[in-house]
């Protein structure tokens, strides 16, 4: 499979076809045969199929029958996003072999993991073990393990002798295993809704997005729907502002924001970092080489920073077997542990992380006693009330002791980063034209992540699922890499379960029967064999 990663053809892969209606026209190739042959497309990059009409047989396109745009069949599914979530479902599609029309449509340009967030010497917080494929199919050839063969890392990773790959180094992994399913994505498009087609029971969905570059809305139909956006920013209260003021920055954005705004690496800068996190303590240790002139104020909310816990016994609160558990827990014993637990993954920081910043900031103090006067300062207990803008564009910031409430404001900063985490509450909109379906008032799902509809609005064959959005349901792992392998796979069982089911039995009973027909040829032989020698 040495030409998948090539991905040649990509206007056809995104989708240029005239009736929009993806790579799969006919219905009969499967998702394995979409990827495998992702190099057959080379020559229809002009995107000029006037219906899609083709199909991929032995890395060969030809024209499928007649297949008019009026004629198509749905899609199986659409995902709605391509991030880790949705790449997992793909490698399961793929393992499993499912037979699907499959459609990914990510509003990125190209596959991406928190870019915002790739910092010079930054590691991942899980084993490399816990990746897109493991847990679920060690044998797969999507793990992380495989990836570091086919890239000559094996041996040299090893002689490391950790557990946690550099953040840039799992990013490359898993922009590695997109880069295998690109002719079943569609990049630059933002999905703006999902909407219920036809009379109840509701056999379809149509799937609406609009082209990043040029405004242009399509629609796409589906019998399956997987909504699995992610997070957006979450912008407190105290810094909402349209648009928000270039100098605040969330962090989600620190990386390429920054050096834009900040372009003089010897200025001396004042930056202001608002948040308690992983991500927040990051920033601010990076800032110290990136600007090593700057003047740097970590502003918490908490009395300090507090370290995070990954010992074995904490760490099973992420396992996927544990999603049965918190999922079968009535809700107010499940809404009271969720909030137990959070201090496991919310507004902590690595235990290294902190020391490292408490030896920088223990040098200041034998340099000098006075705290006010140092370059790089945590400023503790404070939330910001509110933000002010002056004469000279700089930020103050409006803070309130979170003890006394006692006010203050700031002297002024020239860019102020947010790292306050992300809402995950986008499928709400996107769904907004079947709210009068729902079972509740909000979204509620299935152990398996199928959104509730009403009893008889959703045919059995259809329905909408939710990713990385259910963590009031099946526990903090849900928003968190641990999971996704196995839960690809649930999703993918949840979906196609029963046509992998009625695939595997044909696939056995056929393998059984041209097992019997190799081992008669081969007795055959055999005899013969023994005759001639005897003759």
């Amino acid at each position: 499979m040495a030409d998948i990663t090539n991905g040649h053809g990509s206007d056809h892969m995104n989708g240029t076809h005239g009736n929009g209606t993806g790579c799969h026209s006919n219905g009969i190739t499967t998702f394995t045969d979409s990827i495998s042959n992702s190099h057959s497309t080379s020559n229809s990059v002009d995107g000029t199929h006037g219906n899609g009409d083709l199909t991929y047989r032995n890395g060969n396109h030809t024209p499928s029958p007649d297949m008019g745009g009026r004629d198509q069949e749905p899609y199986d599914l659409v995902c709605v996003g391509f991030g880790p979530a949705s790449l997992a479902i793909a490698i399961a599609l793929h393992d499993q072999k499912a037979q699907a029309r499959v459609l990914f449509l990510e509003r990125q340009p190209e596959f991406a993991w928190h870019a915002g967030m790739i910092l010079p010497g930054s590691r991942m917080q899980i084993s490399f073990i816990k990746d897109l494929a493991t847990l679920r199919n060690p044998r797969s050839e999507f793990t992380f393990l495989n990836y570091l063969r086919e890239k000559n890392r094996l041996v040299a990773f090893t002689n490391l002798g950790t557990f946690l790959p550099l953040r840039e180094e799992y990013n490359d992994y898993m922009a590695w295993c997109a880069s295998h399913f690109e002719n079943c994505v569609r990049y630059g498009q933002d999905v703006v809704s999902v909407a219920p087609i036809g009379e109840k029971p509701i056999q379809s969905w149509a799937v609406t997005s609009r082209d990043i570059k040029n405004g242009q809305e399509k629609r796409l139909t589906a019998r399956h729907v997987i909504i699995a956006v992610g997070g957006k920013p979450n912008i407190p209260k105290a810094f909402q502002q349209n648009p928000l003021n270039s100098r605040i920055i969330h962090s989600s954005g620190y990386s390429s924001a920054v050096p834009k705004l900040l372009n003089d690496k010897n200025k001396a800068y004042k930056i202001a970092i608002v948040g308690g996190g992983q991500s927040a303590a990051e920033i601010f240790n990076d800032m110290h080489s990136r600007y090593p002139n700057s003047k740097t104020s970590l502003i918490i909310k908490g009395s300090a920073l507090r370290p995070s816990d990954d010992s074995p016994f904490v760490n099973e609160i992420f396992d996927p077997s544990r999603v049965d558990l918190v999922y079968s827990m009535p809700t107010e014993i499940r809404r009271e542990s969720i909030v137990q637990d959070r201090t496991t993954n919310y507004g902590v920081v690595r235990l290294e992380l902190i020391e490292h910043l408490y030896e920088t900031l223990y040098h200041q103090r034998l340099q000098n006693p006075s705290e006010a006067e140092w370059q790089h300062r945590i400023i503790p207990l404070r939330e910001v009330a509110g933000v002010e803008e002056n004469k000279l564009g700089e930020i103050h910031l409006q803070l309130k002791n979170a003890r006394t409430g006692a006010a203050e404001t700031t002297p002024g900063f020239d860019a102020i980063i947010i790292a306050t985490g992300y809402v995950r509450n986008v499928h709400e909109t996107l769904l907004k034209p079947a709210r009068g379906f729902l079972e509740g008032k909000s979204c509620q799902v299935n152990r398996d992540y199928r959104v509730q509809f009403k009893e008889g609005v959703v045919a059995n064959n259809s329905g909408v699922w939710l990713q990385g959005c259910c963590e009031s349901t099946h526990g903090l792992s849900d928003t968190l890499l641990s999971v996704l392998a196995v839960r690809g796979g649930e999703i993918v069982e949840s979906i196609f379960g029963e046509e992998l089911h009625a695939a595997s039995i044909i696939e056995k009973s056929v393998r059984k029967y041209t097992d019997a027909i190799v081992k008669d040829i081969v007795n055959g032989l055999r005899a013969k064999d023994t005759s001639n020698r005897q003759a």
